[in-house]
């Protein structure tokens, strides 16, 4: 044991013990990195210096946590172990949070490469921490304007993060702010990623990405993708890398979750480089587990076979993407959003015909997402902001032909959704 690894183990014991007091008493993670991080300023840079395969940073306004996992999985198919942060912990003190769970009292993490979703807001000042290999940046989307005021805001602090790139940045090609990329002030080379005009066409919506206003080119710039997604028909997908078409099933259905994959495809490769394989590819997305709370189906009640599908969204784009990935109107279907989304006006902006009716509408917000739905003319069962009495509805209801309800619920619902139905945290986190 060297003297520079004994200087962290008080810092790292401490956040090891915070992490388990705070999971008895069932709250979050970023705690204990905020202790360790206070407790050795330099602990977080130690952590992740030592993959052999470097960090890759997980950027954009929606598909975060789902692009992770898909990175995630796939280099696993390809023999790597890697590190992660699977519940959405992206903000510099979760990140050490989640570094510490897998970490020896001595620092040290048993991975070869770490997969970080990371916050916009906290990208450029972890980048100077943590020295990513590659930066890839999904999307800019109307978002948290409470938080961040303005989107082009957002899309300058993804933009800035991606010059910390050593060596590669992803980038999408099909995002009016994104694609303007200035490659001449950044470290590494650029690679596009996106969908094909055609596919893009067929979305009832498109890609909801942001227009850009600043730059007098509302539109994308064309750009050749190396990653592209060719064909979509629910789950299964065709993806075009460097002109190699291979079919690949995605652990969830939807166009966003297509591309999100192109994305992921293109950063694996990278990482990779001549190890890369597209059938050890695809072969990783039919092993695939929906990432936590995205898609993922969870039982309803211990005995039967009823099954919830967790369907999160956090604002106006994500819903509209995840209305027009529907099959038809759910035949049972609970929405939920509490005051973790302070502000709920895009509810207006998003085109809600692909739904018949809502059975059941909950969380501190439940009122205010009733009135939209009464505006757009579509019928409602009940009103409940509770969310463990709106829970309880939605086990009386009797069984559906199709198998399985549909919740539409944002985060912190989901999470709280997901524990009144007996899945806590750890359980999928740890998976």
């Amino acid at each position: 044991m060297t003297g520079s690894s004994i200087r962290y183990v008080p810092a790292i014991l401490a956040g090891k013990l915070a992490r388990f007091a705070t999971r008895l008493r069932g709250g979050g993670s970023a705690f204990p990195g905020h202790l360790a991080n206070r407790m050795a300023p330099s602990l977080l840079s130690t952590l992740g210096g030592q993959f052999p395969y470097g960090v890759v940073f997980v950027l954009g306004s929606n598909g975060k946590t789902t692009t992770t996992h898909m990175i995630s999985e796939v280099l696993r198919a390809h023999g790597l172990r890697v590190f992660t942060n699977p519940t959405g912990a992206n903000l510099p003190q979760g990140v050490t949070s989640a570094l510490l769970a897998d970490a020896t009292l001595t620092g040290k993490v048993r991975a070869d490469v770490a997969v970080l979703e990371v916050d916009e807001g906290f990208a450029a000042e972890l980048a100077d921490i943590l020295s990513p290999r590659v930066i890839v940046a999904l999307n800019v989307q109307v978002d948290q304007l409470y938080r961040f005021y303005e989107t082009e805001r957002v899309a300058d602090m993804m933009l800035d993060a991606a010059r910390r790139a050593d060596v590669r940045v992803v980038i999408n090609r099909d995002d009016p702010y994104l694609s303007k990329i200035d490659e001449s002030g950044l470290r590494a080379p650029v690679s596009f990623f996106g969908a094909s005009p055609d596919v893009v066409a067929a979305s009832a919506h498109g890609l909801v990405n942001a227009t850009d206003t600043r730059s007098g080119e509302a539109g994308a710039m064309s750009r050749p993708a190396e990653s592209e997604v060719v064909a979509v028909d629910g789950r299964h997908v065709s993806l075009s890398l460097e002109g190699e078409v291979f079919p690949i099933v995605l652990p969830a259905r939807g166009l966003h979750y297509a591309v999100d994959a192109a994305a992921a495809v293109s950063v694996a490769r990278h990482i990779l480089g001549d190890r890369f394989r597209s059938g050890a590819a695809a072969d990783g997305f039919s092993r695939m587990a929906p990432a936590y709370g995205r898609g993922e189906l969870v039982p309803l009640r211990r005995e039967g076979s009823e099954q919830v599908e967790f369907v999160m969204f956090k604002n106006g784009p994500s819903l509209q993407l995840n209305v027009d990935a529907l099959d038809g109107p759910p035949e049972r279907l609970l929405m939920a959003i509490d005051e973790g989304t302070p502000d709920v006006s895009w509810l207006y902006d998003v085109d809600l015909s692909g739904l018949d009716h809502v059975d059941v509408v909950a969380g501190e917000k439940a009122h205010q997402i009733a009135t939209r739905l009464a505006y757009a003319g579509i019928p409602i069962g009940t009103v409940e902001p509770d969310m463990e009495k709106a829970v309880a509805l939605m086990r009386k209801f009797p069984p559906t032909t199709s198998g399985h309800q549909i919740w539409f619920v944002n985060y912190e619902l989901m999470m709280i959704g997901r524990r009144l139905l007996g899945h806590g945290d750890q359980e999928v986190a740890r998976r």
